[in-house]
């Protein structure tokens, strides 16, 4: 195995995290034709409360352990890094164990609470069943995170992209062949089908898992995962329990905090629009599309954000640990520049498209692209602030990583019903109101967080200000055209091949001239380095072209 910088690290991980979204993307096309909106709906209602309860059992740990692991790497304390990630196996087990109880306990319960009084197609025993199928992933997906969290403390970057790779595809698999032969061939109830598909993460997680411990076992020597000597330090296993717990709880608030954005947001619109007399069948589309079904095209945004992560936790602890405040500042630097700059076009292009893109991915649907438009804002918001997070617990500012997760989740949720009853009463969709309050609450949140970087670590933003003013000129150049082009297109977006057409005519006019203003203003070299732009273009080209002398 080969170690990876930040640079190289970020550009692998991301690379295989944009795989793995755009593959969860496109899955959703086939899987919404096979169990429909109602399906969706149901999907959406286990999905959201799985993925909580997974927060609560693992989501810390990867994280954690990834720092840990890079901190006692870099002071060379072997023994110490071994126990801390077999101390962690045994922590999340008893965990896993706990957290899958509860969720097939008390399924019914939870789809009595999530449905309440809503009286359309699905019922909370249907819920309940969903849930109770996808329950077995929290005994797998923790213990894949640990294994990330000790290779990438390692730097190690290309593994854990490979197993989500690994993941995702047996995922998928089961999710479109589980449902279609359930519904198809069996003709068993729609319930059952969905059942079937979240079932799907518990294989996918089991897949990955194995591979994984193929390469930890293949490299045992490389880890040095047989280094029995001395305990370094009085490095005692009560100390690095307490350690791990220190370090993955603001990880796993962080996580819940993000999930609970969607759930909310669900659930609050349910209950508001049910009460606006909205359709049944409206609310529930509505509501799974705001929290799952608008994410997915979203997490295209998202996936820079994430694939940065990875590589952003082992660096900057590492340059902490070592007192390197330049490092630490160029590199804090150097994140809120790529992800603003790698998503500020997806989000304006995907605003530009939202209609066509919804009709492909889920048909056509009046309130479909009039969600997207805001979601994708939302989605670029809660991209800094996850990249802020993931800073201020790499370099330990806890309280301030309390703050903004819980000051940004509070004011979303005050504020989701009385912005959906302003927008009501205003003549404006009132669910527009809940991603509006999901946008206050990511902004906040990032305004905290830049502040508390600012004052504690004496970070100054010039150099992400100044290619944040840079990059609006490509953009907008961007933006312009395809305003213009569009406005001649002779395409129907509302068929699927009118919209496939507007997709890519779109796609192939508006990334060259993103990329080539950027080029020629300097701003991908500014970014990513002279030295790795030429390494990334000469792969890109097998060799063909590069921009160095």
């Amino acid at each position: 195995m080969k170690k990876n910088n930040f640079v190289e690290g970020t550009i692998i991980a991301t690379t295989a995290i944009v795989l793995v979204k755009i593959l969860g993307m496109l899955y959703v096309i086939p899987f919404y034709a096979i169990v429909g909106s109602d399906g969706g709906a149901l999907y959406s209602y286990a999905y959201n409360i799985y993925l909580i309860f997974l927060g609560i059992s693992s989501a810390g740990l990867p994280n954690a352990i990834s720092k840990i692991i890079s901190e006692y790497n870099t002071l060379g304390y072997d023994n110490a890094k071994n126990r801390t990630y077999k101390l962690a196996k045994r922590i999340i087990y008893l965990i896993s164990i706990a957290t899958f109880l509860i969720l097939f306990i008390f399924a019914p319960q939870i789809g009595s609470f999530i449905i309440g009084d809503l009286s359309g197609t699905n019922t909370s025993a249907d819920v309940a069943l969903v849930i109770r199928f996808v329950a077995p992933a929290v005994l797998v997906i923790p213990f894949l995170s640990i294994t990330k969290g000790y290779l990438q403390g390692h730097k190690y970057v290309s593994p854990s992209s490979i197993s989500q790779l690994i993941e995702q595809v047996l995922r998928i698999g089961v999710i479109l062949v589980g449902s279609f032969f359930v519904l198809n061939i069996v003709h068993a109830p729609l319930s059952l089908a969905v059942g079937i598909a979240v079932f799907g993460a518990f294989i996918g997680g089991l897949g990955a898992v194995l591979y994984l411990e193929h390469v930890m076992h293949k490299n045992r020597s490389a880890l040095k995962l047989q280094d029995d000597g001395p305990i370094e330090n009085n490095i005692t296993d009560k100390a690095i329990i307490k350690k791990i717990i220190f370090y993955a709880v603001p990880f796993i608030i962080i996580n819940i905090v993000t999930n609970l954005y969607n759930f909310t947001d669900q659930i609050l619109v349910l209950r508001t629009l049910e009460h606006m007399h909205y359709s049944s069948q409206d609310v529930e589309f509505i509501a799974s599309a705001i929290s799952t079904w608008s994410p997915k095209i979203c997490m295209i945004i998202n996936a820079m954000a994430m694939g940065m992560t990875v590589s952003l936790i082992p660096t900057i602890v590492s340059a902490s640990t070592k007192k390197d405040h330049h490092e630490v500042n160029d590199k804090i630097n150097r994140s809120l520049s790529m992800v603003t700059y790698i998503s500020l076009p997806l989000v304006l292009g995907l605003m530009i498209l939202a209609t066509p893109v919804w009709r492909v991915f889920y048909n056509s649907n009046p309130y479909g692209p009039m969600i997207l438009r805001l979601a994708v804002v939302s989605a670029l918001f809660a991209n800094v602030y996850m990249i802020l997070s993931t800073i201020l617990q790499s370099l330990n500012k806890f309280k301030f990583v309390y703050i903004v997760s819980i000051v940004g989740f509070v004011t979303n949720a005050l504020l989701d019903v009385p912005i959906m009853l302003l927008f009501n009463k205003l003549g404006i969709e009132a669910f527009l109101g809940s991603i509006v309050a999901s946008i206050i609450g990511f902004g906040l949140s990032v305004a905290i967080g830049l502040m508390a970087l600012h004052r504690t670590m004496k970070v100054e933003y010039h150099a992400t200000i100044k290619v944040l003013f840079k990059t609006l000129i490509p953009a907008g150049a961007m933006v312009l055209c395809l305003i213009i082009v569009n406005a001649f297109l002779p395409f129907d977006v509302l068929s699927l091949s009118g919209a496939l057409m507007t997709i890519i005519i779109d796609v192939l006019i508006g990334a060259p001239i993103y990329l080539g203003l950027s080029y020629k203003l300097g701003i991908l070299s500014s970014i990513f380095g002279a030295s790795m732009l030429d390494k990334i273009i000469k792969k890109l080209t097998l060799g063909k072209l590069k921009i160095k002398d």
